[in-house]
């Protein structure tokens, strides 16, 4: 119990009296919106059971004084800039004077670029990168409307944090906005909304927000915030790797949901301390394959390879994590540099085999070459750039060739021997 409270008090010095989170919380949502706006526009996810859920959020709120204005269905997984602009649209005719999400990352994503296009206009392609909408609105004196985020699904940690995943499915490409102004004002989640998360799912969202603390924690390697990524670290990852077996075994098992759903918030509080780099990166050109959290739990086992020989103390970390929660016993007092990054890589995969994901890229159906080329290509982007130089050992759009294509090469065979390290 003590693991969970740590996690609680992290995550309340995080946001402080903007989050309220935790078993039965959804009933309080009329509240906190009617402290933010009279005219509401929902923005709903629709998985099994949602129904039930937006009605007793439509009750809170009506008990508070709010009116929904508008009840608009939420985005399809991966956020595609269609449902994007759709939403944008719906808040444009109702004009509401605050935004409701409810619904898993991909809803709230949506809704965070959807407030952007309804606040600014133009296209959603304007605002891919960092702080471009912050940009934005001060050259126009224009406000973001505020935003309630309530989330249903332990993982993306989107109800807290400053980005927005969209893809454009006509090029199977996601790209990343990132800036503060989208932060939702207000955010909630009731973790008992998850006891019906599919295993599938739930499995997912738990890597997203391993991966979200391990790369954050590689990328702060040897900087001012590594001592706050490490505590983070500390803190989250036990509860994901001791949690996530228990909550597949027993769906209903509260205290393994709460302890997932702790987890990927401290997942979330990472990726605003520091950012994620080459798991992510290369998990936006896999969208058509994978489910993000999926493609991050594949790749990062051979991005440790290639980091190594620069993040021997987080790798350090990690082993001792990982021995404490029974998932793998490395010798880290003896490794050193790659041959440490191999050890705890074994014990990433293992872990992520244990659930059932695949780790390697030439056993996921409809995998490619061409997957490759794409996601080289897309390293490239400067409008990705944030995760190249998030890397603990920086790559440049020249080196991308060099570097990046022999990660991807043996993340395709499945031979973390055939990482090339910067020399």
């Amino acid at each position: 119990m003590m693991a969970l409270d740590q996690a609680k008090e992290l995550l309340g010095a995080f946001k402080g009296r903007s989050y309220r989170f935790g078993p039965g919380v959804l009933g309080q949502a009329g509240e906190v919106v009617a402290s933010l706006g009279r005219r509401a526009a929902l923005v709903r996810g629709t998985f099994p059971g949602s129904d039930d859920y937006v009605a007793a959020i439509r009750s809170s709120l009506a008990q508070a004084g709010v009116s929904v204005v508008a009840e608009a269905k939420g985005a399809r997984p991966n956020t595609p800039r269609e449902d994007v602009r759709r939403i944008a649209d719906e808040l444009r005719a109702t004009e509401p004077d605050v935004i409701v999400s409810f619904g898993g990352g991909s809803a709230i994503d949506a809704t965070k670029a959807a407030a952007v296009l309804y606040a600014l206009g133009g296209d959603i392609e304007d605002y891919f990168g960092t702080a471009l909408v912050t940009r934005a609105l001060r050259a126009g004196g224009k406000e973001l409307v505020p935003h309630v985020a309530i989330a249903t699904v332990a993982g993306s940690a989107a109800h807290l944090t400053k980005y927005s995943n969209v893809t454009d499915f006509s090029t199977r490409q996601k790209k990343l906005i990132v800036d503060d102004a989208i932060v939702p004002t207000r955010c909630m989640f009731d973790y008992q909304l998850t006891h019906s998360t599919p295993k599938d799912l739930t499995a997912d969202g738990a890597f997203d927000g391993i991966s979200h603390m391990l790369e954050v924690l590689y990328g702060a390697a040897g900087r001012p915030h590594y001592e706050k990524a490490a505590e983070i670290a500390r803190a989250g990852l036990p509860l994901a790797l001791e949690y996530l077996p228990r909550a597949l075994r027993e769906p209903d098992d509260a205290e393994a949901r709460t302890a997932l759903g702790l987890a990927t918030d401290l997942g979330g509080y990472a990726i605003m301390v520091g950012g994620t780099n080459g798991g992510h990166l290369t998990s936006f050109s896999l969208v058509d394959l994978l489910p993000h959290g999926r493609a991050c739990a594949l790749m990062n086992p051979y991005y440790t390879v290639f980091f190594a020989p620069a993040i021997e103390e987080p790798l350090r970390l990690i082993a001792e994590i990982f021995r404490r929660a029974n998932v793998a016993d490395v010798d880290a007092d003896r490794l050193h540099g790659r041959e440490l990054g191999l050890a705890v890589a074994s014990a990433m995969m293992a872990f992520a085999r244990q659930v059932g994901f695949p780790t390697t890229l030439a056993e996921v159906e409809g995998f490619r070459p061409a997957h490759i080329e794409r996601a080289l290509e897309a390293a490239k982007n400067t409008q990705l750039k944030m995760k190249l130089q998030n890397m603990p050992i920086p790559l440049t759009s020249e080196m991308v060739d060099e570097y990046m294509r022999p990660v991807l090469e043996a993340a395709r065979e499945g031979d973390l021997e055939r990482v090339r390290n910067v020399s």
